[in-house]
């Protein structure tokens, strides 16, 4: 994500890749590292001792089929060949070529398809794969010295050509084996996860329902009779001269259009679907909304009181994160300009996007984001108007009072 001019309260805060570069400088905790540090001591005494074994064996095998009159030369690379395997698990490429030598004219046949199986775990279906299963085939097939190969009949040659494949592929197909078997893992432990997100999701749909239904139920029932009786008090001031009268309507209306005004914020609370034991996110967190986003965004911040109402800095916060995700699902590779403005008789917020740059993805959408900032603006008594501008872009504009919150 990149914010080409994070603008906050006159200052510019953000450049391209700010997030990004704010997590990866980001130091591990201590007790992350003593936390892991159990884990990477056994995957550390494990990954030595497969490795020790993997060289023992080889060695092993070289040692027990070198004849008494072998060349030093071929001796030596396939010494070579086995002492490479120590460095398999960095450079299972290089090692694999380091074991091709004494495969051809030594004994290290052993090592060569360990390397080739390092080598297929590591990358399994990448071209390094292919290219050393081809050259341990041909080291199989062709036999040293050249004269020997030559000296061959086609039944021995279409005998090695087979037993290559074997030999080449083996390592191949165990490798694949092992990496299905770690994908099943990691797909399985996927499924596991997503079961849980949706049972919470559940649970919480099923709150949100709830709370939608206690919404209308308050919304229908009582704020009409609480708005009737506002008004039969304002009328009460205008029909009764003493001032008693006129003191005790004045209380009575002010306390129902305050107990309104409380009614609408809490119905609004009811509806957005909001958990009362999480802090929801406000004006405060814009920044790190903008940060996060997957939009180029330029964030302008100007006028804000400091004792904003929490129900409209709920609102402005979740007015631009549903902006920007529409942003990113309608219109992607467009720029935003997200103005946050406060002025005498409220908060105005304006989400401005040109034109798609690339082309939309066709992501789901559930159709409910506008409409349902819209009931948020009007719950507050504020406004929320859409439309489309000249340049295929998308305009934004919201308004909450300060004196309804």
């Amino acid at each position: 994500m990149t914010t080409e001019g994070l603008f906050i309260q006159g200052v510019s805060v953000g450049g391209p890749g700010a997030g990004a570069a704010d997590r990866a400088r980001r130091p591990a905790t201590l007790t992350d590292q003593s936390s892991r540090s159990p884990f990477f001591r056994r995957l550390g005494v494990r990954s030595f001792g497969l490795d020790a074994a993997a060289i023992l064996l080889a060695v092993l095998d070289v040692w027990l089929v070198i004849p008494a009159e072998a060349q030093p030369y071929s001796m030596v690379l396939s010494g070579i060949a086995c002492l490479a395997l120590v460095a398999r698990r960095w450079f299972p490429f290089i090692v694999l070529l380091a074991t091709i030598p004494g495969f051809l004219v030594g004994w290290s046949q052993l090592a060569a398809m360990i390397a080739l199986g390092m080598l297929a775990t590591r990358m399994q279906m990448h071209w390094q794969v292919w290219v050393g299963a081809t050259l341990i085939w041909m080291c199989r097939f062709v036999q040293w010295p050249p004269e020997d190969f030559l000296a061959q009949s086609w039944q021995e040659h279409v005998f090695h050509g087979i037993y290559g494949v074997i030999v080449a592929g083996m390592p191949v197909a165990i490798a694949f084996l092992i990496g299905a078997r770690t994908e099943l893992s990691a797909r399985l432990r996927e499924l596991a996860d997503s079961r849980d997100r949706e049972k919470k999701l559940h649970a919480q749909a099923v709150r949100a329902e709830e709370r939608a239904r206690l919404a209308r139920e308050m919304h229908d029932m009582v704020s009409h009779d609480i708005t009737l009786i506002a008004m039969q008090a304002g009328a009460l001031t205008m029909a009764n001269s003493t001032e008693d009268a006129q003191r005790t309507a004045k209380t009575i209306r002010e306390l129902s259009t305050h107990t309104l005004e409380e009614l609408r914020a809490l119905v609004g609370m009811l509806r957005s679907g909001v958990e009362h034991e999480e802090a929801q996110p406000g004006i405060t967190e814009l920044k790190q909304l903008v940060r996060n986003a997957d939009v180029p965004v330029q964030l302008t911040v100007e006028s804000v009181p400091n004792s904003l109402p929490t129900q409209v800095s709920n609102a402005a916060y979740r007015t631009v994160q549903e902006c920007l995700t529409n942003v990113h699902k309608h219109a992607p590779g467009a720029k935003a300009v997200v103005r946050v403005l406060g002025e005498e008789d409220g908060l105005r917020i304006e989400v401005l996007n040109d034109r798609a740059r690339k082309q939309v993805c066709g992501l789901p959408s559930g159709g409910n984001g506008l409409s349902g900032l819209a009931e948020r603006a009007r719950l507050l008594g504020g406004t929320f108007e859409t439309a489309p501008t000249d340049d295929g872009g998308f305009r934004v504009q919201a308004h909450y009072p300060v004196s309804s919150a």
